[in-house]
């Protein structure tokens, strides 16, 4: 339940309002039931799917996106496993003519093995799709001037990885990130890299607008009650940053403040 001391505004993406600022995956979960029950219990209000991995070949039997469309959820089309700009524009438009929805989750990536952005064949996709009236979401490096170059092309999001896609490694260059958020004018979501709450609590600590993640609740030993774990700690962090921490210092500073206190009676006589 919230308050006035804990109110907050909602994540804003292209008029669309979000109340959590956690979005999720909906690959690499056991069966579509835990799938369902994970994304209740993350709180999230989108979710990204892999749309060259959505299998609309079997009538009559319960889809990926039949259990997106029971819980409500915003759906985010992702261009996952896309590694030049071309198949990543074909994919895109495949998934706005599949699931009615101009948002779009870009990603080019660079090669198999490192799965990092490839930063020419972002920027390309990234043109091509604004364009053409998507409301792009691009996934990208932690490089701030990067990022600059793609909010300046008009997405509505960047997403700048924490660390390498299900590495678990959480954020390895807090500074970077603070940078890139300082100097983009749109919403930062912290995507990839997230292992644990501690990671999605920190990345919001810094400022992040939100997080997104998928490895981290699916394949933990307990899907679900991590999924709990990752909401409350991207509310938590969120509070945090609203609230402000205080500063790091050298040396100790004591809690009780040294004025009024009554001095130490000396020895009886």
């Amino acid at each position: 339940m919230t308050n006035d001391a804990t109110r907050d505004e909602p994540l804003r993406l292209a008029g669309l309002e979000l109340r959590s600022r956690l979005l999720v995956g909906t690959g690499k979960y056991a069966n579509l039931d835990e799938t369902a029950r994970a994304l209740e219990l993350s709180g999230t209000e989108m979710v990204t799917v892999a749309i060259r991995r959505v299998d609309q070949s079997k009538e009559g039997e319960r889809s990926l996106l039949d259990v997106v469309r029971e819980g409500g959820y915003h759906v985010l089309p992702n261009t996952a496993g896309c590694f030049d700009a071309a198949s990543a524009i074909r994919t895109a438009k495949l998934a706005r003519d599949l699931l009615d929805t101009p948002f779009v989750k870009l990603e080019v990536l660079g090669d198999p093995k490192t799965l990092l952005p490839d930063p020419v064949g972002t920027l390309e996709a990234t043109r091509t799709l604004v364009a053409d009236g998507f409301q792009v979401m691009v996934y990208t490096s932690d490089d701030p001037r990067l990022a600059v170059h793609l909010a300046e092309l008009g997405v509505i999001s960047v997403m700048p990885a924490g660390s390498p896609i299900g590495s678990g490694q959480g954020v390895l260059n807090p500074n970077n990130l603070s940078i890139l958020m300082e100097l983009c004018d749109v919403p930062v979501i912290i995507d990839a890299g997230v292992g644990t709450a501690s990671d999605v609590a920190i990345a919001m600590e810094l400022g992040a607008d939100g997080v997104l993640l998928n490895t981290g609740i699916a394949s933990a030993r307990e899907p679900l009650r991590m999924a709990a774990a990752m909401r409350d700690a991207c509310s938590a962090g969120r509070q945090a940053y609203l609230a402000g921490r205080i500063p790091k210092r050298r040396y100790a500073n004591a809690s009780s403040p040294e004025e009024g206190l009554i001095e130490e009676a000396g020895p009886r006589t």
